[in-house]
């Protein structure tokens, strides 16, 4: 017949609670490279903006007569 391992309940509670805490670390990683990923996106898209206006968009002078 088979061996039955018999953990206590305190033991089970433990090993729940690190497997939680595992997935947690995970997920907060995540959020990280997806925060810093959303930072990079938004910085190309204004640094994309600048590019379409041109370098003179922003200057100030005399007109074209």
């Amino acid at each position: 017949m088979a061996e039955i391992n018999k953990l206590s309940v305190g033991k089970v509670l433990d090993k729940l609670r690190s497997n939680d805490a595992q997935k947690g670390a995970k997920t907060t990683q995540l959020e990280k490279k997806i925060n810093t990923t959303d930072e990079e996106i938004q910085r190309l898209r204004a640094a994309s903006r600048r590019f379409k206006r041109g370098p003179r968009a922003g200057t100030t002078g005399p007109g074209p007569d």
